[in-house]
């Protein structure tokens, strides 16, 4: 399983939500650079998220992710507020790989379907998950779309992944919904990549158990819960 490190974005800040509440921020690094210099070489992508994009519905924070991109080098996987083909675009030219679209999938599926056609293996499905259904808008709008019926819609386009996160485990250390991401792997024509709730290397080596190629890790690292190297050790098994 692929371990991907993940740098969330709030005021050119690294911080981590807690269950995706904005009202619940704890600020790690004041310079995300550093940990993208950090883990450069050691892993094949960066997962980069613009909180504040996000919530507001376009990019905020175009010039940071600029900065760690420069930094990092090829493989990086960024998201957040990108909702038209223009702020896509933008962020392919800052050199990222993958593109991250969630809410748009919702909100105007037909640009998702366009861009993954346009760009195969470019475009990552964020399903942001609470209780089954899909949240959008930063997580801060629930729908009454469930996560599997969001995935099979898009089944037959050239997606790179589908980056499904349990928003309630998100940020919390709790441990992965590993039953949840299993099965909806199963329903995927792509790789399903897990993210919320990684707390121990036995979190990993549990998805690693059940097949998952991929796996996003943020706050565990951040809090020293283990070492980079330790999670990619661990996600051999």
């Amino acid at each position: 399983m692929m371990v991907i490190p993940a740098i969330d974005l709030l005021g050119g800040q690294a911080v981590r939500l807690q269950q995706g509440r904005y009202d619940a921020v704890t600020v790690y690094d004041a310079d995300p650079t550093s940990r993208a210099l950090a883990w450069k070489g050691k892993v094949p992508f960066l997962h980069v998220v613009d909180l504040e994009g996000a919530r507001a519905g376009q990019p905020v924070q175009r010039e940071t992710v600029r900065a760690i991109a420069k930094v990092f080098g090829p493989g990086l996987e960024v998201g957040g507020g990108v909702r038209t083909r223009e702020s896509f675009e933008a962020y392919l030219e800052l050199g990222a790989a993958r593109v991250v679209l969630g809410s748009a999938a919702v909100k105007d599926a037909a640009l998702v379907r366009a861009l993954a056609v346009e760009h195969p293996g470019v475009v990552v499905l964020a399903v942001d998950g609470r209780d089954g259904y899909v949240a959008v808008d930063g997580w801060t709008q629930p729908t009454r779309i469930l996560a599997s019926e969001l995935v099979q819609s898009f089944a037959d386009v050239p997606l790179a992944a589908i980056l499904y996160t349990d928003v309630a485990r998100d940020g919390t250390r709790a441990g992965a919904n590993v039953d949840a991401t299993a099965a909806l792997a199963l329903q995927a024509s792509v790789p399903v990549i897990a993210s919320g709730g990684v707390g121990t290397l036995d979190d990993l080596r549990a998805l690693a158990k059940r097949g998952i190629p991929a796996c996003v890790i943020g706050r565990a690292l951040y809090e020293k819960a283990f070492t980079l190297d330790e999670a990619i050790e661990a996600a051999r098994a």
